[in-house]
This record gives C-alpha cells, sequence and structure tokens, in this order.
C-alpha cells in the first residue's frame, strides 16, 4: 500500500495522555479552605458590583430627574410615611418592568428618573395586589376612599385589608418640617418655604386625604408616554 494511503488509526483512548484541570488548578484546595473560599467569593462579588453598579452612578439617566419631576407635597410626604407605615409595600410594587404583559396593564415601564426624589425606594418585588406605579389620576379621590375604607365595595374578590380609621386619623405633622430639612440634606430640593409652610399646608387633613394625594400622584408623568 502506497505511504500516503496508509490508515492511522487513532490511538486508544487509554493510551491518550489526558490534560485535566486538577492537572493544572487543584480546586480542592479551595473547596478545602474555608477561609480561602471566602475571601475568593468575596472578591468575585465584589468585581461584579463594582462593573455592575458603579457605571450607574455617572449616567444621567438613573441619576438625573425626569422632565417635570418635583418633590413631593408635604400632603404627599406624610401620605407616603402612612403608605410605608401601613405595610403597603409587602402587597403592592411600584416598579413596571420592560415587558409587554406589563406595560400593557400598567401603562410605560419604570425609569430611573422617576425615583431620584424617593428615599427609601419602594420598588418591591411582591405583588398580592396590582402595581401601583402609574396608579395616579387613574381613579377618583372619591373611589380611592371608597376602596381603603372597605376593598371589598369595590373590588368584591379582594384581600385588601380595610383602613377605614385613617378617615378619622388626623395627620400629626409635628416632624414634618424636621422630615424635609433631613431630606433636603440628602439632594431633594425643597425650598425654605416649602418647609415654613408645610405644617400649614396639612392643618385639618386626615391620614386618608394624605394617602389618597400620595397615590394619586404616582407615575403621572409617564402615564401616557408610549
Amino acid at each position: 500500500m502506497l505511504p500516503f494511503l496508509r490508515y492511522n488509526r487513532p490511538k486508544p483512548l487509554h493510551t491518550r495522555k489526558r490534560i485535566s484541570m486538577n492537572s493544572v488548578f487543584k480546586h480542592d484546595l479551595i473547596e478545602r479552605n474555608i477561609g480561602l473560599l471566602i475571601v475568593l467569593v468575596i472578591l468575585v462579588i465584589s468585581v461584579g458590583g463594582l462593573v455592575e453598579i458603579v457605571p450607574l452612578f455617572f449616567q444621567k439617566s438613573t441619576t438625573q430627574p425626569v422632565t417635570g419631576l418635583k418633590p413631593y407635597a408635604a400632603l404627599q410626604l406624610e401620605g407616603r410615611d402612612i403608605y410605608i407605615r401601613e405595610g403597603c409595600g409587602n402587597c403592592h410594587s411600584q416598579m413596571i418592568r420592560p415587558f409587554r404583559a406589563e406595560t400593557e396593564r400598567y401603562g410605560h415601564y419604570s425609569v430611573a428618573g422617576e425615583f431620584v426624589y424617593d428615599h427609601p425606594f419602594l420598588w418591591g418585588s411582591k405583588r398580592t395586589g396590582p402595581d401601583l406605579a402609574r396608579v395616579g389620576q387613574r381613579y377618583s379621590d372619591e373611589w380611592h376612599r371608597l376602596h381603603l375604607i372597605n376593598p371589598r365595595d369595590l373590588v368584591p374578590e379582594s384581600n385588601m385589608p380595610a383602613y377605614a380609621w385613617l378617615d378619622k386619623a388626623p395627620i400629626d405633622a409635628g416632624q414634618l418640617p424636621a422630615k424635609m430639612r433631613a431630606l433636603r440634606h440628602i439632594g431633594v430640593p425643597y425650598t425654605d418655604e416649602d418647609i415654613a409652610t408645610a405644617t400649614a399646608s396639612v392643618k385639618g387633613k386626615t391620614e386618608m386625604d394624605a394617602l389618597v394625594a400620595y397615590l394619586q400622584g404616582l407615575g403621572i408623568l409617564l402615564r401616557n408616554a408610549r
């Protein structure tokens, strides 16, 4: 047989020289050393966090407010605190994800510039009830009042608890100016006039008034955007 037509059979697998990761890097050294493993895990998470998170601090889309965004008025700010106090964020999110199923139901997806004055953020992840990111001006004030007093009067299948007592509870505005000054220190542009008139602007209002005012202001700037 001619040499160039000779068929060279491959060597059996058991005779080949194997190059495994074990011969290059012994991972069991890390797995058996809990201290080293913890250090390396922290290092990987730290590097990943720096790469993913740090650039966001320098992007205008995440640090600048959307056009027309204003700080919460005094009554809305009190309503937001009531929203947090009553645990509304445990069942309602305020974050519309950029999926068709969500944008068709709730409206334009949420953007970072809508929340630059929110401290803390109330995005949430659990939806026992619907997302409230764009509930502002979708219903009337009276609808919200009736719904908060007894949700089942409007939505028979609702499992939301009633908050009837809010309609009789006056707002305690004793800490309101201090809260607004604290928020101003971390970047919320409240003016001296806003702070000076805050207490008077909520005089005679109930906690129900405050909560409704807060809900009616949620997500209205991009409600009709497409």
